[in-house]
């Protein structure tokens, strides 16, 4: 399993859904899950710490979950299948474990209430997980990124060459046509 925290909730230009961001604690590698307005409103609220008059559903999952004496011990993104993702809730029901069957969106925004941890089942990170491009300047080496440099100073600009090709007028006027 892959331990992340919730880097980000990103909103979609194209559509109404939201993207949850997952970063892998220990890499540079993120994974991306598609989640609804709702509850990426519902994670968004308890990470800003934005107080809410009454609970909001996921409180009220959290609350029932603690009153039957139950504790959330962490949440698994388990499985990609079809293009969706399958997350399990784990808790501790006094002293016994149980899975229960959940949608990330709702994993995680309970697992934000609960403060415990979030994994990523390693084939789930290796089939979905994105790792950045590197910088470009990172993956030239320093003479390269030199010879790029000394090209580009030697490189008159666009803007150089259209100022040289202005008419300014007679140059011997002293500006006195201005």
């Amino acid at each position: 399993m892959v331990e992340v925290t919730i880097d980000s909730i990103r909103v979609s230009l194209m559509s109404q859904h939201r993207v949850a961001i997952l970063k892998d604690v220990d890499g540079e590698r993120f994974l991306p899950i598609w989640i609804g307005p709702c509850e990426a409103d519902a994670i968004t609220v308890r990470l800003q710490e934005v107080e809410v008059a009454r609970p909001i559903t996921h409180d009220l999952l959290f609350n029932l979950i603690g009153e039957l004496g139950a504790k959330v011990e962490h949440v698994l993104i388990r499985e990609l299948r079809n293009d969706v993702f399958l997350a399990h809730i784990i808790l501790n029901v006094r002293g016994k474990r149980m899975e229960i069957d959940s949608r990330p969106s709702d994993a995680l925004a309970l697992a934000v209430r609960a403060d415990t941890k979030i994994y990523v089942d390693d084939a789930v990170m290796e089939t979905a997980g994105i790792t950045p491009e590197r910088d470009i300047e990172e993956e030239l080496g320093s003479e390269e990124q030199e010879q790029r440099r000394s090209a580009e100073e030697a490189t008159p600009s666009v803007f150089t060459d259209f100022v040289d090709t202005l008419d300014f007028g007679d140059e011997d006027d002293g500006g006195k046509n201005s």
